[in-house]
Parts: C-alpha cells; sequence; structure tokens
C-alpha cells in the first residue's frame, strides 16, 4: 500500500513564513521609528546619532541601517509617520456625518496622540522651527489638499446650518495648535501647574478642556 502521508511542500510553508518575517520587519521598524523620536527630539537631527537611536531601541546598529540606509531616511520616516498618524482621524470628517461627532472625535484623537507620543510632536515642531526642509513639499501638497478638502466639507457643514460659521483652514491652525501644545511645550505647562509630568488625570483635563472649548466655538452643544 502506497504511503499516504507527506510533508508540507516548501511552497504551502511560504506564505506563513512569509508573513513571520514581514511582522518582525514591521515590529524592529516600528521599535527604531519609536527610539527615534525620542532620540531627535532631545538632541535634534544634527546632535542625534544612528548609535544612539540604535541603544535607545536595543537593537545593533546594522539593524537601523539595513531598515532606513541613513539617518535621514530615518528622520523622514519619523516625519512621514507623525504627519500620517496626525491626519488618520480626519477621515471622519465627511459630508455625511455628524459635525460635532466628527470635530469632537478627531480632538480627541490629537489630543490622545500628543499624550502617547509627545517626542513625535516635537521632532516635528522642530523641523517647522527650521523651515521644514525635509517636509517642505509633503506641507505644500498632501497636507494642502487633504485640509483644503477637508475645509470644503466644514463650510458645507456650515452653509447647511449645521454649526456656526468658522473659517475652515483656521479651525484646523487651531485644533493643532491647541492639541499640541501639551507635548511641544509641556515644560511650560507643567511648571504652570506645579507638575513634574502631565498626568493622565492632567491629561483628561486639558482635553475634555480643549473639545469644550473649541466645539462652543464652531456652535457644536456638547450633550
Amino acid at each position: 500500500m502506497a504511503d499516504m502521508t507527506h510533508s508540507p511542500s516548501s511552497s504551502s510553508l511560504a506564505p506563513a513564513d512569509d508573513l513571520a518575517k514581514g511582522q518582525i520587519r514591521q515590529n524592529n521598524e516600528a521599535q527604531i521609528v519609536a527610539a527615534a523620536e525620542r532620540v531627535f527630539a532631545g538632541a535634534g537631527f544634527g546632535g542625534a546619532t544612528m548609535a544612539a537611536i540604535a541603544e535607545a531601541a536595543g537593537l545593533p546598529k546594522a539593524n537601523l541601517h539595513y531598515y532606513f540606509g541613513s539617518k535621514q531616511a530615518l528622520y523622514s520616516a519619523v516625519l512621514a509617520r507623525t504627519l500620517s498618524d496626525w491626519l488618520q482621524p480626519t477621515h471622519g470628517i465627511v459630508p455625511e456625518a455628524d459635525p460635532r461627532t466628527a470635530i469632537e472625535r478627531y480632538i480627541r484623537d490629537k489630543m490622545a496622540l500628543s499624550a502617547q507620543r509627545p517626542h513625535a510632536s516635537k521632532v516635528f515642531a522642530n523641523e517647522l522651527l527650521h523651515g521644514a526642509p525635509v517636509l517642505k513639499t509633503l506641507l505644500a501638497t498632501e497636507l494642502h489638499d487633504l485640509v483644503q478638502a477637508k475645509a470644503a466639507v466644514i463650510e458645507g457643514w456650515v452653509v447647511a446650518g449645521r454649526m456656526a460659521p468658522v473659517d475652515p483652514v483656521h479651525l484646523f491652525f487651531t485644533i493643532w495648535a491647541a492639541t499640541q501644545t501639551y507635548a511641544d511645550f509641556d515644560v511650560q505647562v507643567c511648571a504652570v501647574l506645579g507638575r513634574p509630568e502631565l498626568g493622565d488625570a492632567d491629561q483628561a483635563r486639558a482635553t475634555e478642556h480643549v473639545v469644550t472649548l473649541l466645539l462652543r466655538g464652531c456652535g457644536l452643544h456638547l450633550p
């Protein structure tokens, strides 16, 4: 009788193997980028080194060069990831959405990102303070186009009487300023509040304040 048992072919194992390798790569890249945020925030681009980032990530320096090639490429990756994560919550700002729900969700998500990844916010702010040499083109194209599209949605809500008249583009500027200040100027905020650092209760209080203030300015009443 012929032996009906057989071992899995290499082709059947390949997809699972590729998936595992892809997950490892994704995890390592996220670990490196998170470490790079901390180092770039503290030392700036000029003062940061790949060795310091590797030490912060707990990975060999060779891994950084394998995944990103250079310090410039890693810096660009940090900025691109930050901008992408900040803009992701704007996807809820669509014509058919409830204005209060959509704008409140965006504000809360931005406040959460400032609390969870303050170093990323500081790296981004420092890039802008230096004239945005890496981000200038991206800001003038992708960011510009997205803000214009979302501003048109908000203008539609205003015209339809669904919220108070506001300048939709400047509303975005105000949201960015109000939410990112708790990361970019945390030293000032902590000094005034008499705290060594902002705790969960401080972040929650700040979030409710910013949400309430901005929604009232938009004529969107809280329940």
